[in-house]
């Protein structure tokens, strides 16, 4: 029997310092193998001393992805400062699941907003080198369109990452960005989708 994986995602915490203290003693006390922020980790690309050094002194392994509070370049800086993984675009593996994602928002700033088009491409460029992965876990910061949050705020979700959803039919979909939404899980076909919040979910997978 193959060992679960457990995961603390969370995000929104705009430059809650407190919080992100909170977060990493429960990923310790938790025993938490990988912990993946949603993005918004800053506010208004804000100061980011102290977001991540909790985590990295309990020796936690993060992925994380920009919100749109803050640009690509923050997020960079934060990976090499901390030896995190960004994403944004990307991909990684952590055994038998396969992480990838893509952050920022189509509909809003105040800094990274994207459109359909890029969000589209950056999740099918981070999806392709893992497609064959059976276990998978998307990371958005945006929620797919046509979905329960999307009733919250109507049309504030991503179409390109509905599309995604449907054709790579990941396990799991962990987003962030509606505020008013945090907690809210729901299934889109087989996947799981859940805005992490601000104060955190664990999931085993």
């Amino acid at each position: 029997m193959k060992k679960k994986i457990r995961i603390l995602a969370a995000g929104d915490l705009h430059g809650d310092i407190a919080q992100a203290e909170k977060l990493a003693q429960r990923s310790e006390d938790e025993n938490i193998d990988i912990v993946i922020l949603t993005g918004d980790i800053t506010h208004f690309g804000g100061p980011a001393e102290g977001l991540i050094g909790p985590f990295a002194k309990r020796n936690k392994k993060v992925f994380l992805i920009p919100g749109n509070h803050e640009n690509v370049e923050t997020i960079n800086l934060l990976a090499d400062l901390y030896g995190v993984k960004n994403l944004h675009g990307y991909y990684a593996i952590v055994g038998d699941i396969a992480l990838f994602g893509c952050g920022g928002a189509t509909k809003v700033g105040p800094i990274l907003r994207l459109y359909e088009e890029e969000v589209k491409y950056l999740l099918g460029r981070s999806h392709k080198e893992i497609k064959d992965f059976k276990r998978k876990i998307m990371i958005t910061h945006e929620h797919p369109a046509g979905s329960i949050i999307d009733k919250i705020i109507p049309n504030s979700g991503s179409q390109s990452i509905r599309e995604a959803v449907d054709q790579f039919k990941p396990d799991f979909v962990l987003c962030g960005h509606i505020h008013e939404a945090a907690g809210i899980e729901e299934k889109i076909g087989s996947t799981t989708l859940i805005n992490v919040g601000k104060s955190g979910k664990i999931i085993e997978l």
